[in-house]
């Protein structure tokens, strides 16, 4: 499926590639990502201990992993539970994984 995007044509998967690829722009959050791949499951609560950051924002990190479906929260109130989605975990790998095998790089050497 092909997307319109400033009247350039996208391929869906390039799209959802480059939405993997700004949720894992910051450290803050390949560290949450990290440490929730070595959990069942954990709270805002817990990361606190591990990243030394307000819980505002891990808050804001947790939100942005959220948004790009490579975690999901479950409303445990007061609390949030949260854990890797695992599904889209193992497609961002798989799209990485694709965009790096394909390419031929020729060095500018």
């Amino acid at each position: 499926m092909r997307r319109t995007t400033n009247t350039i044509d996208y391929l869906a998967e390039t799209e959802e590639l480059a939405r993997f690829a700004k949720a894992l722009g910051h450290p803050t959050r390949i560290k949450i990502l990290n440490y929730l791949e070595n959990q069942s499951c954990c709270f805002t609560g817990d990361l606190l201990e591990v990243i030394p950051l307000a819980q505002s924002t891990i808050s804001q990190h947790l939100k942005e992993l959220k948004a790009a479906g490579l975690i999901q929260g479950e409303v445990n109130p007061p609390k949030i539970k949260y854990c890797i989605n695992q599904e889209n975990w193992d497609k961002a790998k798989q799209l990485f994984n694709n965009f790096f095998s394909d390419r031929n790089i020729v060095s500018c050497e």
